[in-house]
């Protein structure tokens, strides 16, 4: 009766089964998976929720691509790291989630294939599956810090293949994405014609700058490139559900970052599902946003230097 994409064990792993078993008998657990942000005891804003009052909320202006003050906003963010970026480049989506299946949709068609980093985020195979894509994992590799295994990614792809997938940073690694690997990378999409997906949605918390590392694609890319990030990460507000994609690339893929934009805009235009009122107070909250990432990475740094005392002995 039901889809074959279904095809995962749904029954809760043991570590679910453990943690629900200790919470029910009472016992005090320190989650060190906790990401909420929400769930940590960090101060918000009051003026959030204020942000979300304007009244021109109550107005419905669908634009497939998003609200052009929303878009000047999102443009605004790169700017203060560096970067241009131009409205029409930003198509704004609900989340990174809904990002990857507009990419999804936009690059691949049932079979065909993915290249994603292992180790990594650990949804890739249910977004990429529900679209009917094939994910076929290429490993990082650590030699003292982590890098991309390029033999091994070049050796992934296949006939079938139509984009390689990054998380820059890394999640779990932390790794960046360098210089001389952006420029392999950018070779094997131009002779594949492949496209890179590139997941930033951790870049504004390095511990420290580095300039061999690469922090977006967005103003950066020598391919066909998606850059994707949102409120949830850089803002701390995963519950505003607002995330981007930015459409980047070099003068002799123009033609194909139109063509992009046109299909994407066509894909949003079908779901139509970003909120106005968060739309609306989109500079706003990335602005009162700033307050909250300074207070994220301030307790990661914490944690990291807790970690190593803890570990120093």
């Amino acid at each position: 009766m039901f889809s074959s994409r279904f095809h995962w064990d749904l029954a809760p792993n043991r570590l679910t089964r453990l943690l629900a078993e200790k919470r029910r008998a009472g016992a005090t657990v320190l989650d060190l998976t906790e990401s909420n942000p929400t769930h940590a005891d960090l101060s918000y804003p009051e003026e959030i929720v204020a942000a979300l009052a304007d009244p021109r909320a109550l107005r419905y202006d669908p634009q497939p691509a998003g609200s052009l003050t929303a878009r000047e906003a999102v443009c605004r963010y790169y700017a203060e790291a560096g970067h241009t970026v131009a409205p029409d480049q930003v198509l704004l989506t609900t989340s990174t989630s809904e990002a990857y299946q507009y990419l999804f949709k936009l690059l691949g068609d049932p079979g065909d294939e993915v290249l994603v980093p292992r180790p990594s985020y650990p949804l890739f195979e249910f977004l990429a599956t529900m679209e009917s894509l094939r994910v076929v994992p290429y490993p990082l590799i650590y030699h003292g810090g982590w890098s991309i295994d390029c033999d091994a990614l070049a050796a992934a792809v296949t006939a079938r293949t139509r984009a390689i997938v990054l998380v820059n940073p890394n999640n779990p690694t932390g790794s960046f994405l360098k210089r001389d690997e952006l420029r392999f990378l950018a070779d094997l999409c131009q002779s594949h014609g492949l496209a890179l997906i590139s997941d930033e949605v951790f870049a504004d918390y390095a511990f420290a700058e580095d300039a061999h590392r690469v922090r977006t694609l967005a103003a950066d890319a020598d391919a066909l490139a998606f850059s994707i990030s949102g409120l949830s990460k850089i803002a701390g507000l995963p519950q505003m559900k607002l995330g981007w994609i930015v459409i980047s690339g070099p003068a002799a893929v123009r033609a194909d970052a139109v063509e992009a934009k046109d299909k994407l805009e066509w894909i949003a235009d079908t779901y139509l599902s970003v909120s106005t009122p968060v739309q609306q107070a989109t500079p706003r909250l990335l602005e009162l946003g700033k307050d909250v990432q300074m207070q994220i990475a301030a307790r990661v740094r914490a944690n990291l230097a807790w970690l190593e005392s803890a570990i120093g002995a």
